[in-house]
């Protein structure tokens, strides 16, 4: 079997799955976000009991700090949710608060081996820890609290194998964009990723890769273990988990080798990521005019992406026309960030620093796009009106990328 295949298997009690195969698993770790209070009727009737509040996790992340009333009302709602339930896990605004996606790595709650489940897109972003980790409908969520279960139809696996280097200024955003637009959309299908190269991937660059595959509309996007997750994992967590590798003889829908040699800087064009992808020198004798750029969300809110940010912007100012906002994806992060001097960079430069939260990303509060604006950001999704007007054009870059041409004013390559 192949990882998610194990991670199935063993969490549903059976020996082996196959794909098409319907599984009803354990449930390790349940994540509760603020915005499910928001949605009318989803929470208005809670378990009379969680199936282990132990293994129930609150963050507020969407709508927090609220920005108007009935925000409000729904992030309140949320607090007495954890203190009813006695939820020791709550994650509200304060020292230990950030994006869900984060929050989850920070704090080392994707165990794995182990299933995690979200009632957000892009819960995949665990499969960076080796666990199984997808978002879910908010009736199966209410259904785990109680239960501690869920189903999934086992699918079918498209493992990726990594070779080569990737060049100066190419990140890991780049190599998803790449995937994204030579092979499209992998409906109802896990990704894997691994090869000789899988280990020059930090742990933040693969959750970038885990939590974009998203867009794809895959089911489970797993890294192969090693020796980094297992000391980050031994670092943050004293709970049991279980390395899971594939089979020897682990069968794959198709294995695709990926050379990170060949890989160079990509934009996803407006409006969708699959098949929509470009090498950014492709644009730039276009001149695609920028009015605001973003860094940040649970794609590309990491410590290392903000500090790719700061080396390109270091004794630099954003051009004079272009808004660029930064998202830490954390407190810690953004701590870290300011410990070694990288937010000042940011500062200095032009940059405005948002609170660790799922505004920008997803047109909530800041950075609200108006008709006929552009908009240059390594958040995860360019969907159309996602950051605020229909009429406004979304292109997804690397951090790299977005901080070059907000330096530029226009779309172009961080190799300039």
């Amino acid at each position: 079997m192949n990882i998610a295949e194990k991670i199935l298997a063993r969490n549903s009690g059976r020996k082996t799955v196959r794909p098409g195969d319907v599984v009803v698993v354990n449930v390790e770790s349940a994540v509760v976000l603020d915005m499910n209070f928001l949605i009318r009727g989803a929470f208005d009737t809670w378990p009379v009991r969680l199936f282990d509040n132990d293994r129930v996790i609150v963050i507020n992340d969407h709508i927090s700090p609220p920005k108007d009333i009935p925000t409000a009302e729904s992030v309140r709602k949320s607090r007495q949710f954890a203190q009813k339930y006695g939820i020791r896990r709550f994650h509200d605004v304060g020292a230990n608060q950030g994006i869900v996606h984060q929050v989850i790595a920070d704090a080392g709650y994707a165990l794995p081996g182990r299933v995690l489940v979200c009632n957000d897109s892009h819960t995949c972003s665990s499969g960076a820890f080796n666990n199984c980790a997808r978002g879910i409908g908010l009736a199966d969520l209410l259904y785990v609290l109680c239960k501690g279960e869920t189903w999934f139809k086992v699918g079918e696996t498209i493992r990726y194998d990594f070779t080569g280097t990737l060049p100066q200024y190419v990140s890991a955003k780049d190599v998803f964009l790449h995937i994204a637009g030579k092979y499209g959309a992998h409906v109802g299908q896990n990704i894997e990723f691994a090869g000789p190269a899988a280990d020059s991937f930090s742990l933040d660059a693969r959750k970038t890769l885990s939590a974009m595959s998203a867009e794809l509309s895959a089911e489970f996007a797993i890294w192969l273990p090693n020796e980094e997750l297992d000391r980050h994992m031994r670092t943050r967590t004293n709970r049991p988990y279980e390395l899971t590798f594939p089979d020897n003889d682990a069968e794959y829908l198709e294995v695709r080798k990926i050379n990170l040699s060949e890989i160079v800087p990509y934009v996803a064009l407006p409006d969708s990521v699959p098949n929509n992808t470009v090498p950014v020198a492709q644009l730039e004798k276009d001149k695609i005019c920028v009015n605001q750029c973003h860094v940040g969300s649970c794609a590309n809110g990491t410590i290392e992406d903000i500090h790719a940010v700061a080396q390109i912007l270091k004794g630099k100012k954003i051009a004079p026309h272009v808004r660029f906002i930064v998202t830490p994806a954390s407190q810690e992060v953004y701590r870290e960030s300011s410990k070694n001097g990288d937010i000042n960079i940011l500062i200095e430069a032009g940059c405005l620093l948002t609170p660790p939260a799922c505004g920008v990303c997803g047109g909530l509060d800041f950075g609200v796009l108006a008709g006929d604006e552009v908009c240059l950001t390594a958040s995860p999704r360019n969907f159309k009106g996602r950051m605020g007007s229909a009429d406004a054009k979304i292109y997804l870059g690397s951090p790299a990328v977005v901080a070059a041409s907000a330096v530029a004013g226009y779309i172009t390559t961080p190799r300039r």
